[in-house]
């Protein structure tokens, strides 16, 4: 007979039994096993008896040995029924947990659902797009032809094409017009847009967002594509040397470091070699699939870079590659590359050879041989825009510019800065004329009126190149004496040609050791201007000019005046750029003044950590002060901007200032390069350029004929619509301070100033 123990403490015989219970009792449920059930129970142990004996504890629960005694206890026999009770009770407990434990694992976060995806496994069943296409603002870049329910039975569910769809990371920060551009691009490089062409230009102005749009074009086509497997293993970006780790940052920035990129611009040639060979020979999933590479370093290694294919060629900074007979580019058309983007903010040209040239790198032979473009474009254009040409060539040469352009247009989207009003805060633009110093008209006046400048401009006429001082030579000068007489001091030391006499009008204890800012219209009307923003605003400034020599006067006036400042040229190594810049533009930083040379990586770099810029000198191809300028007015930028362009009033600088603003016809191109300039100009350009405008306040006004102003007075104002993209002539004309934006500038009129030109890049809202 069974027995139950009730309500007294118990004393058991069975002391091993006992030990094994407590040692049952300390292990975890998964080492327990199960409970034994009643009628597992030993017999003797649940016969109870009277005694008075003490037990011994166990000596592995303590040391100190501690006597207990066990008082009696009733005993309270168990029926057959009570016993069937007690075990039914049991199971029905282990059924209980043991269903409990069977139910599988829940994510403790709600609404979070399993991918379904395993590392390396391919899942059965029919293809899927890698993101949903029909999530809220997805962005779809290729959908699949629509079939009927009869053709789609036909169909293997595991070779149906599905839609590509670009990641939501991405998608959430895109603008409508760059989802128009990532768009337009991959319909390019996959070839839909011209058959068996698979390249496009990027040709958006500064500030559009290339950079994001490009890398928004590469990671889904890395990740993705119809046949729900990646386009391309690979890719390169291409770029100028002060770009590419900008170009590193912002891979990292935009995809959150998901992917690994090689950056790679200087160092030893072998290390290069051994980096550069173990990206081309990796196949199939690549660890690291982007590599980036400054364009001086790929010619320098382009053998190595030649060797295998790669899926993307992307090159920033793309008006690099205008002319088609430099290394740079042979060495990049030499790249096994079926899919190329051309990147370039800056506005082509009027050049008929530089479409083609851009065109023919990214599609090559869309426009056939150079010989073949030159007969069927360049020829019949240019003699249709000759003055003297006929009517009937007239409308061949329209017809022939329509036929290029809506070739080109097939491969190349642009948009203006137009759509960046939008986004941005008002960016006002100031061309301010300013009458030169004393000194300086002396030395100005002294030098175009000199025996040499006469002879080089008849040399130049005759093609005889009899005398030393050249027709580029004399245009540099005069630019350099603009900025400030200590550019030209070694010269007039010299008596080199031109400054024969010009050492007699420099007052008695000249010297450059001692920089005088009166001196200078352009540098007395700057030195007021930067102490009125630091005085009356916390706004930081850059300082853009196309001379290192200029940037040393901006350091002397710095030191004079005690601005913080930082300087970027061609001698700051690539790696501190980019830490220059991120310190600047950061609001903990002290710096006050951004120096930066516009001939030394001026393009691309983000400055919005300032939002005032002086450009101080013009140059010759309007798309390099474009792009100094846009350093500024771009995105991120949280304050209203204000750029000004410095010009000396009726000098050579307001003469190279209206060729950017007037470009000429297509026969007469603007020029780019200044070892160019002279041929570009005939005797009369020459004795034009060579002349001072004394008795204005802007030459360039003038020439307009501008009929909104009557006695300096502007009676009527631009048309609404108008804006700092307008033609100058559209601009607000203020002969007085008193209707200028800028409060700082008003307060430097008395330094100088004659005239401004000025007009806001959109009408601000209220």
């Amino acid at each position: 007979m069974y027995y139950v123990v009730a309500h007294q403490p118990l004393f058991f015989e069975n002391a091993d039994w006992l030990s094994g219970y407590w040692i049952i009792r300390s292990l975890a449920p998964s080492q327990r096993g199960k409970r034994p059930l009643l009628l597992d129970v030993p017999h003797d142990i649940v016969e109870l008896t009277q005694s008075e004996n003490y037990i011994q504890e166990s000596k592995r629960r303590t040391k100190n040995v501690k006597d207990i005694q066990i008082p009696e206890r009733k005993v309270v026999p168990l029926s057959d029924n009570g016993i069937c009770t007690m075990q039914k009770i049991v199971s029905e407990h282990e059924e209980r947990v043991r269903k409990l434990l069977s139910k599988p694992f829940q994510i403790p976060i709600p609404g979070y659902q399993l991918s379904g995806r395993v590392l390396g496994l391919r899942l059965p069943g029919p293809r899927r797009p890698l993101h949903d296409p029909d999530e809220p603002n997805a962005l779809i870049v290729y959908s699949p032809p629509e079939l009927s329910e009869h053709d789609r039975l036909k169909v293997d569910p595991c070779k149906q094409l599905v839609h590509v769809v670009v990641d939501p990371i991405l998608c959430n920060v895109l603008r409508p017009h760059q989802r128009e551009g990532v768009k337009f691009m991959y319909e390019c490089v996959t070839g839909k847009r011209i058959e068996n062409a698979y390249g496009c230009i990027m040709a958006d102005e500064m500030g559009l967002g290339k950079t994001l749009q490009c890398i928004s074009l590469l990671w889904t086509l890395l990740k993705q594509g119809p046949e729900a497997k990646p386009l391309i293993e690979k890719a390169i970006i291409v770029a100028p040397s002060s770009l590419v780790k900008n170009w590193y940052n912002e891979i990292n920035k935009w995809l959150n470091n998901m992917v690994n990129t090689l950056a790679i611009d200087g160092g030893k040639k072998a290390d290069i070699d051994t980096q550069l060979i173990r990206f081309m020979k990796t196949y199939g999933r690549c660890v690291t699939p982007i590599l980036i590479i400054s364009y001086e370093t790929f010619r320098l290694h382009a053998h190595v870079l030649h060797q295998d294919e790669v899926g993307l060629v992307l090159c920033d900074e793309g008006h690099r590659l205008k002319n088609s007979e430099n290394q740079t580019y042979q060495s990049l058309m030499g790249l096994k590359a079926k899919r190329r983007v051309l990147l370039s903010g800056t506005p082509i040209q009027n050049d008929l050879l530089e479409y083609f040239s851009l065109v023919h790198f990214v599609n090559q032979g869309l426009l056939g041989t150079a010989q073949e473009f030159r007969r069927k474009y360049e020829t019949p254009i240019l003699r249709g825009q000759d003055a003297a040409a006929t009517d009937a060539e007239r409308i061949v040469a329209q017809e022939r510019l329509s036929d290029l352009v809506s070739i080109v247009n097939k491969c190349l989207i642009r948009r203006t800065s137009a759509l960046l009003s939008k986004y941005l805060p008002l960016k006002h633009e100031l061309v301010v004329c300013i009458k030169m110093g004393e000194l300086q008209t002396q030395l100005y006046k002294n030098f175009i009126q000199s025996d040499s400048i006469k002879r080089s401009m008849e040399e130049n006429d005759n093609s005889k190149k009899t005398g030393s001082l050249s027709a580029l030579a004399a245009i540099t000068l005069l630019k350099k004496l603009c900025n400030h007489p200590d550019l030209i001091y070694d010269k007039i030391k010299e008596k080199a040609d031109g400054f024969e006499k010009a050492a007699s009008l420099l007052p008695p204890n000249y010297s450059t050791k001692e920089l005088m800012p009166e001196l200078s219209g352009k540098l007395m009307v700057l030195d007021c201007l930067l102490a009125s923003i630091k005085t009356t605003t916390n706004d930081k400034i850059v300082l853009v000019s196309n001379y290192t020599q200029t940037l040393d006067l901006f350091e002397k006036l710095c030191h004079k005046r005690s601005y913080n400042y930082v300087r970027l040229d061609g001698t700051m190594t690539i790696k501190k750029r980019a830490k220059v810049v991120d310190n600047f533009n950061s609001d903990s930083s002290n710096d006050f003044i951004f120096m930066l040379s516009s001939k030394a990586g001026g393009c691309g770099l983000n400055l919005i950590g300032a939002n005032r810029l002086v450009m101080f000198d013009p140059d010759w191809n309007p798309a390099n002060d474009d792009q100094a300028m846009a350093r500024v007015w771009r995105d991120g930028q949280k304050k209203p901007c204000f750029v000004y362009r410095f010009l000396s009033t009726g000098t050579i600088e307001e003469k190279i200032f209206q060729r950017q603003a007037h470009k000429k016809a297509l026969s007469s191109t603007v020029v780019d390069q200044e070892d160019d300039v002279a041929r570009h100009f005939t005797i009369n350009d020459l004795r034009d350029l060579f002349k001072l405008e004394e008795n204005t306040v802007s030459d360039t006004h003038a020439k307009f004929k501008c009929k909104r102003c009557i006695n300096g007075i502007e009676v009527k104002g631009p048309l609404e619509q108008s804006d700092c993209n307008s033609d100058l002539s559209d601009w607000r004309h203020s002969h007085n301070p008193r209707h200028l934006p800028d409060i700082p500038l008003r307060q430097c009129w008395a330094s100088g100033i004659s005239f401004v030109f000025h007009h806001r890049s959109h009408e601000q809202v209220k």
